[in-house]
């Protein structure tokens, strides 16, 4: 069971980051903790084995390891505890497991990562949950559909794709007017640029793969709570064991003692990147809640300190031969799932094959973009190329 401890409380994100889950005293002064390879624990005697004490009991439970990574991350974003799971799509199905039950009804906002829209339908549904969609630049949409046996909202901002910005704070007080747990997707932001316990949330899920862990190595999942709803995920999890390994979460520690230099770069080059394409002829609009002329800024601007590397843009009307040949071109810029890492990746987007609440019609091609590490002015004269192909293809 990993929580925050009095000593992490007070500490600037900056300190939090570098120290928090480190304890090298207790591994003969290295800096870093140990990687905890097992399953079985002995316990001390006959009388500890018969009554289930120990620090720890099975490596499924927790190890020394993927505890100090949970403190870590329960401290940054000042939650009551935290717990690691295999991936970011076991995280949010954790989410959803310590929040409801048989012959609940959850309402999910319709911009959701798409995995999250997949689990709540396949999933969800198989366990005799209710699930229904609302817009989520309506927060008033979670009154008028909450239904008597509602238990939890769920929702992330910005979307997913398509990088609307929802408010938090409004969503949370309609829910809780409501009696409905909050649970929140803190991936794009990562709790250095967003605090979702200072805006009424309840649990948060994490694809910890991203920004955490950082450099594309690792499958990683968290899952976070406040006080009220930490016993429900401790015991979620306890229950299901969708722990991660030791290994990954060794490379999660790592990834987060540098969070926040990481962070920094990734937002000041993906902000001048999206300033560039919002400039080029090509592009119809670009999705970026950093930009003062995003209809989300102002949200943006009142309770996140800062964006990740994350975002979206419209192509102006072209055929999908030509956007291929565009992405074909770029030497710097991957074509994969995830984000976060290091590298810069551009994808086509389909975001209107997941959403029934609202629509998407943007007009033209919708690409995403995570600007990377590397100099934005190569990654600039990459794009440049890469638009000269896609007008000689159309």
């Amino acid at each position: 069971m990993s929580g925050r401890h009095e000593e992490d409380k007070g500490l600037r994100p900056d300190t939090v980051a570098v120290s928090a889950g480190r304890r090298p005293q207790d591994y003969f002064g290295f800096v870093n903790p140990p990687v905890y390879h097992g399953s079985t624990v002995l316990y001390a005697d006959a009388k500890a084995l018969r009554e289930h004490r120990g620090r720890y009991t099975y490596g499924s439970a927790g190890t020394p390891t993927t505890e100090a990574l949970e403190e870590a991350i329960a401290a940054l974003e000042g939650a009551a505890g935290c717990r690691l799971t295999t991936s970011g799509r076991s995280a949010i199905l954790l989410g959803f497991l310590a929040v409801l039950g048989a012959g609940d009804h959850v309402l999910i906002a319709d911009n959701v990562y798409f995995p999250a829209r997949m689990i709540a339908d396949r999933l969800l549904a198989r366990l005799g949950i209710e699930v229904t969609y609302f817009d989520p630049l309506k927060p008033s949409e979670v009154a008028a559909l909450a239904r008597p046996n509602s238990r939890a909202v769920y929702f992330e901002s910005p979307g997913s794709q398509t990088f609307e910005m929802a408010d938090v704070g409004a969503i949370a007080e309609a829910a809780k007017a409501r009696g409905l747990a909050v649970v929140f997707d803190n991936t794009w932001a990562s709790p250095w640029y967003f605090k979702p316990y200072a805006h009424d949330v309840d649990v948060t899920v994490h694809a910890a793969t991203k920004y955490i862990v950082g450099h594309s190595d690792a499958m990683l999942g968290a899952v976070t709570a406040n006080q009220a709803f930490w016993p429900n995920v401790d015991d979620a999890f306890l229950l299901t064991r969708m722990n991660a390994g030791s290994e990954e979460a060794y490379l999660g520690h790592r990834g987060i003692r540098t969070l926040g230099v990481r962070l920094a770069r990734h937002m000041a080059s993906g902000i001048e990147m999206a300033r560039w394409l919002k400039a080029r002829p090509e592009v119809a609009r670009v999705m970026h809640p950093a930009l003062p002329d995003d209809p989300g800024h102002a949200l943006w601007a009142r309770d996140f300190t800062g964006a990740s590397g994350l975002f979206g843009c419209v192509l102006k009307a072209c055929p999908d031969e030509a956007v291929d040949v565009f992405l074909d071109t770029l030497r710097h810029f991957g074509m994969g799932a995830s984000w976060g890492g290091y590298e810069s990746l551009a994808i086509i987007a389909n975001p209107q094959r997941a959403r029934t609440a609202t629509t998407w019609e943007p007009g033209g091609p919708t690409l995403r973009f995570h600007i990377g590490l590397e100099d934005p002015e190569d990654l600039k004269e990459d794009l440049a190329r890469g638009f000269a192909a896609l007008a000689k293809a159309m």
